[in-house]
């Protein structure tokens, strides 16, 4: 048998409803699973060819016959096993396209300002799902129209050897930027691993290579930025260079055209010193969850001409989230035959709607058992408490606290409840 191996094309469309039956809401869900790269996940899910043994760990985390889905006659000739052709921007574009847009004014205005200026920096922070890649996509394709060079690099799609070292990442990062860019790979044209530094090498490779060619300003966007937090030295570095980078636009025009989006989901918790930091510079934003009225919208977006006093219950429930809010009207739009009431009375279990979901944030839980004993303490707790600050982070990452101050209370209803009984069963 070769190196590598695909999902032959009779089982892809098995493989992709695999993903969502074991709670992988996203393909970077199932990426953070596998600790794979979101550009081998997705290669896999499309029927691509990706290495043997991440083909074999994929379909032990699908719960799938690796040998009964497999296609082995990938040629050596052809042999792009876990290749980067499907690019991030392609992903976001996909992920965003399933989503209908609503606007959050005026962050929409503030963004397109922001990156309109020579230099600029935005900074965006939300838990995941509220929406961060459909507004980035959303603001990208109108930039791109007039005239703008976008690009999208996503820290999920960094493999772990990318991260074992400074060298390493900033070489990772140089490539993909080419890729997405379509221009040349010229690292070792512009890499000088004798007489320089990563850093300077990085410089250079922008300074006089990617941002001369063209005289359009450049947006770079970077996604899930909160994947190399646990790599401290790295991320020191590495967000240093972007601050440097940022500062050097008020001094030399050439960096004047790079435009820089920093996208993330939680706090930033590695020490970075304040000259040094990209998170007190720049434009923030927070994303909130949508109001009655863009709830309202949404609805009629899906067909449902209801009132106020109608989708009450349902914020009830699950506050303004946006992906929560989505996942009830598209649900009720299939299924004209059922009504809110039913819907929500089976919500916060296994076999509700949001099912996937919940379990996929449950086995994240399960993984860790003092991220248990803290989730089971915010759970059985009315108001805000206070735990400790690795695990409030922990939790807030993946949307299931808010945070205020240094305590930390449950993020909807629908998560108390579903935990609440997970707990309950395993006291009795």
């Amino acid at each position: 048998m070769g190196r590598s191996i695909r999902v032959h094309k009779d089982y892809i469309k098995k493989v992709k409803a695999a993903v969502q039956r074991q709670g992988f809401p996203r393909q970077r869900d199932l990426a953070e699973a596998s600790e794979l790269s979101l550009a081998t996940v997705s290669n896999f899910l499309r029927g691509r060819p990706v290495d043997y043994l991440n083909f074999t760990e994929l379909c032990r985390l699908l719960n799938l016959n690796w040998q009964e889905i497999a296609d082995t006659t990938v040629s050596s000739e052809n042999d792009d096993s876990d290749s980067n052709d499907v690019g991030a921007w392609e992903i976001a574009q996909e992920e965003a396209d399933n989503f209908i847009y609503i606007e959050r004014p005026p962050i929409e205005e503030i963004c397109k300002k922001t990156l309109s200026q020579p230099g600029g920096l935005l900074r965006i922070k939300a838990p995941g799902w509220m929406g961060k890649t459909s507004l980035m996509v959303r603001i990208l394709r109108e930039m791109a129209h007039q005239g703008y060079r976008t690009t999208l690099l996503d820290m999920h799609c960094a493999e772990r050897d990318d991260f074992s070292s400074l060298k390493n990442f900033l070489k990772w990062f140089c490539a993909s930027l080419s890729q997405s860019l379509h221009v040349k790979n010229q690292l070792a044209e512009y890499w000088d691993e004798e007489f320089s530094t990563p850093k300077i090498n990085c410089t250079a490779y922008f300074e006089e290579y990617l941002l001369t060619q063209s005289s359009a300003p450049m947006i770079l966007w970077l996604d899930s930025v909160e994947r190399i937090f646990p790599h401290q030295k790295i991320a020191g570095e590495f967000l240093g260079l972007l601050r440097a980078w940022h500062e050097q636009a008020k001094i030399h025009p050439i960096w004047k055209q790079l435009r820089i989006v920093i996208v993330h989901s939680t706090e930033v918790y590695i020490p970075l010193k304040i000259n040094e930091s990209p998170f007190n510079v720049g434009v923030p934003i927070e994303l909130p969850e949508f109001t009655p009225e863009q709830v309202l919208l949404l609805a009629k977006k899906h067909s449902l001409e209801w009132d106020l006093r109608q989708i009450q219950p349902l914020i009830n429930k699950v506050g303004g989230h946006p992906y929560l809010i989505k996942q009830a009207f598209v649900n009720l739009q299939l299924n004209p035959n059922n009504n809110l009431e039913q819907l929500l009375q089976t919500s916060a279990t296994d076999k509700g709607i949001y099912g996937n979901l919940l379990r996929h944030y449950w086995q994240i839980v399960q993984k860790d058992t003092e991220l248990t004993t803290a989730l089971q303490k915010v759970v059985k707790t009315a108001g805000t408490v206070c735990i400790s600050p690795k695990q409030a982070y922990d939790l807030d990452r993946i949307g299931l606290v808010k945070s205020s101050g240094s305590e930390v209370k449950i993020s909807c209803e629908l998560y108390r409840e579903y935990f609440r009984d997970r707990f309950d069963f395993i006291d009795q």
